[in-house]
């Protein structure tokens, strides 16, 4: 399980500004046919050359060296990341539960060991790797969600770091954080948004 400290928050704002530094000149850097396109969606930028290189050192960090040969890879396709709505904590009419904040993919090292890439739209409009966190909360909790309440949406309260999903007027629990705020067998959209609002 990934855990969610303040340290890996502070940690993910620098490593964000540093995975800027070392992915965010790639796409404009000249190539000897010209210059690189940008990636034209998440999964194109968390599979890039420039941003595999930059995992290789990422799993390489601390002087942890992967115990198997080979190069990281992703799995699976990228999935939106959904956060809490200060609207819908607020009340306004139709505002929905949660907003996409990023796209997560999940990068696998040559031990097993995860992490998840960050990847947003850059002003540009190209999709960019903003961060890689240890871990694979993002895509693991999107996949137990579709399990548990297919069609529903995948969230998370940052306030507790804790992990729903919800589809119509149900809200369930996809982690101990969230079991311990709505109770095991979930809530009503209506008791959730005042729970929040509090």
């Amino acid at each position: 399980m990934t855990t969610m400290t303040y340290g890996r928050a502070a940690a993910a704002g620098l490593l964000a500004a540093s995975c800027l530094v070392a992915l965010g000149a790639v796409p404009a850097a000249a190539a000897p046919g010209g210059p690189v396109p940008p990636a034209a969606g998440p999964d194109q930028a968390a599979s890039a050359p420039a941003t595999l290189d930059t995992l290789s050192r990422f799993f390489a960090r601390d002087g942890v060296q992967a115990r198997s040969a080979g190069r990281p890879r992703i799995e699976g396709a990228a999935v939106p990341v959904r956060v809490l709505s200060a609207d819908f904590v607020t009340g306004r009419a139709g505002a929905p539960v949660a907003r996409v904040e990023f796209h997560a993919s999940k990068a696998v090292a040559p031990d097993g060991r995860t992490a998840s890439l960050w990847t947003v739209r850059g002003p540009d409009g190209a999709w960019q790797v903003v961060n890689i966190a240890t871990g694979d909360d993002e895509t693991r909790y999107t996949a137990q969600g579709a399990r548990a309440l297919p069609g529903g949406i995948v969230f998370r309260e940052p306030q507790i770091d804790a992990w729903y999903v919800q589809r119509g007027a149900k809200v369930l629990p996809l982690d101990e954080d969230a079991v311990r705020a709505v109770g095991r067998n979930g809530t009503s959209l209506t008791a959730y948004r005042a729970r929040v609002a509090a």
